[in-house]
């Protein structure tokens, strides 16, 4: 049984978070005022002309606050319309002249005056109104005693019932006098759909709706919607950012039960329903956003785009609170060094493209993204574009007042001052990494009145120590062979025939690197790849798959382990090996048509899903030879049912291609022809037992429903 996880509805009983509105019989306007004030309303709506602004010679009331409250108007018990009671506040603004003359000090006051004090202050009091497609103006006349009133103090407020608007509608409301003194009072309201106000047996159009229930049952949650089995209603998902376009959307009939998978949860996915009637009300609500699961969810989904020359983009899909700064990563390891200079830790809005002030791009740059001070995501943009990591030192130039200049080295144990005596490596090398930045080997990243960013290289430096340590190895060597020659020449042999074989066997160990990308279609298939990734790695290659990862994936998530596994592949040289299956090609068709990957039944480990926002980008821009190699089993899935978008770069038949699938995954420096035939029908032999497994018609039938209705 499913075990009650939050409960909505979209046509809602009494709740504590649910308004119970006042009732108010019949269609007649009305206008009334507060004690010490009068006041009429004017028959019929006018003309909305607020004209100019005239100044008050005497003192006059004028609007000063809106307040707005909702009612139902109602013609009978179960036939009410929603409306909109609005209050304005009054106060006096000028003042009478009084007598300034001292000689007038205790003599009878101006009669003029006093006659003033005595008369009415009258005002007329617009109230104007606007709800798509309605538009209202009405006219309040208020008169109070001008004896009782005080310059700049409120006298009172007048209430008029009241606009009639439309559930969900955004209203617009306007107050000023005739003739204008000031200018016009203003307020904009977003109005209450069904699932706000406890209307479900007053307003005809919320009794309509379906009641939505949203459980959870282990990893999955369900959507339970309620109605009669004659009622046909729509509902769709989306994430409530930007154009809201629905993600999922479905016309239904009778009591359904939906399946979402937590992991498709964000703290911004909204569902909507409505009748599939005419003019019918839709009413949406976002149950999420305040779960633990969506939010981790979230941030899984988060990744950086580079957009050269020097923008870059944080891409979510919901808003989040999000800092970002740029990052030193050597690439010996270790935490990623911030740099204060050029990019201040400052907030990010995701979804918009931003610019680095940077003047050129580095492979040890990095982005770090941290949200409340944790850190979330830390991706090097340019090491797709300009290779990996290199073993390049960062100089920082600080500039202080009169032209004063210092220079430090950026490293794990902070920024060493150059020509210093610290025992680190730029303090040995200061007087040689001045040259190089005085005679241009350095590239300038960064450059501005407080100071610059310079990375200079270190392969030199680092060749000119190793070539000493080679020279005397090989002297040794030499020495250590004549030695050994003179001694007995038998014994030589031998011992060159088995450093011959271990040179060998460590170039075998020394295998490229390749990542299996595939989606777990079923257990058969699953069984499979397994069979073909175990087949490689007894030619020597190091293979990647998330089915030797379980514990890898599930801790880091998909997309996080696919883009470390992929970076690390690419930076050694290896192939991303792209396993088409009829459930890998549907995938690619969804995320082709929708523009990311659907709400389906992706597995907690299934990397494939996860990875086509990663790989299609590649294959979009031009970016696949080369990286990646396609890969079908015949006897499963026809060619051209492989989206065109992959045939770009090389796609095989297994195991009829097995040969030049081969020759792909070793290299240009891979073994010839007769070897690969060899290791082919190697392969062909060790697959044979999984593909006709995978053949078979299965005993059972599996079935379970993924975003559709039970």
């Amino acid at each position: 049984m499913p075990v009650p996880w939050f409960l909505l509805s979209l046509a809602l009983g009494p709740s504590p978070m649910v308004l119970s509105l006042e009732r108010i019989v019949g269609s007649q306007n009305a206008a009334r005022c507060s004690p010490g004030l009068s006041c009429h309303l004017r028959g019929g709506d006018m003309l909305c002309m607020p004209g100019s602004i005239v100044s008050a010679l005497e003192p006059v009331l004028v609007p000063t606050r809106l307040q707005t409250e909702l009612v139902l108007r109602c013609h009978q018990e179960t036939d009410c319309d929603l409306c909109v009671r609005v209050a304005v506040h009054l106060a006096v603004h000028g003042h009478w002249e009084e007598p300034g003359d001292k000689e007038q000090f205790g003599k009878a006051a101006d009669p003029e005056l006093e006659e003033h004090k005595n008369a009415s202050l009258q005002a007329h009091v617009v109230l104007s109104f606007q709800a798509y497609p309605t538009s209202r103006c009405v006219l309040l006349e208020v008169q109070v005693l001008a004896a009782l009133l005080q310059p700049g103090q409120p006298v009172g407020s007048v209430v008029f019932d009241c606009f009639e608007a439309a559930l969900g509608a955004e209203v617009r409301i306007w107050s000023y006098t005739q003739p204008r003194y000031q200018k016009e009072l203003s307020l904009t309201q977003q109005l209450p759909d069904c699932s706000g106000l406890e209307v479900r047996d007053s307003i005809q159009s919320c009794s309509a709706l379906p009641w939505l229930n949203v459980s959870t049952d282990g990893e999955d949650v369900h959507l339970v919607l309620d109605v009669s089995e004659e009622q046909h209603f729509g509902i769709s998902l989306y994430w409530n950012q930007g154009s809201k376009t629905p993600r999922w959307h479905r016309n239904l009939t009778g009591p359904q039960t939906i399946t979402l998978n937590h992991t498709d949860l964000v703290p911004c996915l909204c569902i909507q329903v409505w009748p599939l009637e005419p003019d019918s009300v839709r009413t949406s609500i976002c149950p999420f956003k305040n779960d633990t699961r969506a939010s981790r969810n979230l941030w899984r989904a988060v990744w950086l785009q580079l957009l050269p020359p020097r923008g870059w983009r944080l891409n979510a899909p919901c808003s989040l609170p999000a800092e970002a700064t740029l990052c030193w990563q050597a690439p010996s390891g270790g935490p990623c060094q911030p740099l204060v200079p050029p990019l201040y830790r400052e907030n990010v809005t995701v979804n918009k493209d931003l610019e680095f002030p940077l003047l050129k791009g580095h492979p040890n740059l990095c982005v770090q993204v941290s949200s409340w001070e944790t850190l979330q995501l830390q991706e090097c943009l340019w090491s797709d574009s300009l290779g990996p990591l290199k073993d390049d030192i960062l100089l920082v130039e600080t500039r202080g007042p009169q032209d004063n200049r210092s220079l430090c080295a950026l490293e794990p144990s902070g920024c060493t001052p150059l020509l210093s005596r610290a025992s680190t490596r730029a303090a040995r090398l200061g007087a040689q990494l001045l040259q190089d930045l005085k005679s241009g080997k350095c590239l300038k990243l960064w450059d501005d009145d407080l100071g610059a960013l310079w990375a200079c290289p270190m392969d030199k430096y680092i060749h000119q120590r190793w070539a000493l340590v080679w020279l005397a190895c090989l002297l040794f060597a030499a020495v250590l062979f004549l030695l050994l020659l003179l001694l007995k020449k038998d014994h030589v042999k031998g011992w060159l025939r088995l450093l011959k074989e271990d040179v060998r066997s460590g170039a075998a160990v020394r295998g490229r690197a390749a990542l299996l990308l595939y989606s777990a279609d079923d257990a058969g298939f699953e069984r499979l790849v397994g069979a073909l990734a175990s087949a490689l790695c007894q030619l020597s290659l190091r293979v990647v798959v998330d089915l030797w990862s379980r514990r890898e994936v599930s801790a880091q998530g998909p997309l996080a382990w696919f883009h470390a596994q992929r970076l690390q592949t690419l930076q050694e040289g290896g192939m991303v090996v792209l396993l088409f299956s009829p459930g890998a090609v549907a995938l690619c068709r969804e995320w082709l048509q929708d523009g990311a990957s659907p709400p389906g039944e992706h597995g907690p480990h299934d990397a494939f899903a996860a990875s086509l926002s990663c790989v299609l980008p590649d294959f979009l821009q031009g970016r696949a030879l080369g990286r990646y190699v396609g890969a079908y089993f015949d006897s499963l899935l026809r060619p051209d049912a492989v989206p065109a978008l992959f045939r770009a770069g090389p796609v095989l038949a297994l195991p009829s291609q097995l040969p030049e699938f081969l020759r792909a995954l070793q290299g240009p420096d891979g073994p010839g022809p007769w070897r690969l035939a060899d290791m082919a029908e190697q392969v062909s032999q060790a697959l044979q037992p999984a593909l006709d497994s995978c053949l078979r018609p299965p005993e059972t039938e599996e079935t379970g429903l993924v975003m559709g209705p039970e």
